[in-house]
């Protein structure tokens, strides 16, 4: 991990992908309910203007990395030579706030 000035770094779209369901059994419904009620509105999160590693400018559609902290990611086919597209391939799990929550505390309590 290293630190990159934003004079240097380049400009990426991020596509943060979750839980495409707001509960874990999307048939787990109430009455007059249909499956599409379970969705989770906020199951992608599109992040513009991150800065980026320069380096990364060079991606090719088979490359993955991994994002500091953040979880790994692949170049999106809608990607184009100044305007890369990075796809959350998988979270990095969050020990500490499974922690904090067992016990009942808030990060920087």
């Amino acid at each position: 991990m290293h630190w990159v000035s934003a004079a240097h770094a380049i400009s990426a779209e991020i596509r943060l992908y979750g839980n495409l369901f707001a509960k874990a059994d999307p048939y787990d419904l109430a009455e007059n309910q249909d499956v599409l009620d379970n969705l989770n509105p906020n199951s992608l999160e599109i992040l513009t203007g991150a800065k980026l590693e320069p380096s990364l400018a060079n991606a090719k559609l088979e490359d993955r990395f991994q994002f500091e902290r953040v979880g790994y990611f692949c170049i999106d086919p809608d990607s184009k030579p100044g305007n890369l597209v990075f796809n959350r391939t998988l979270a990095l799990k969050d020990s500490w706030a499974k922690i904090e929550n067992k016990s009942g505390k808030k990060s920087g309590a």
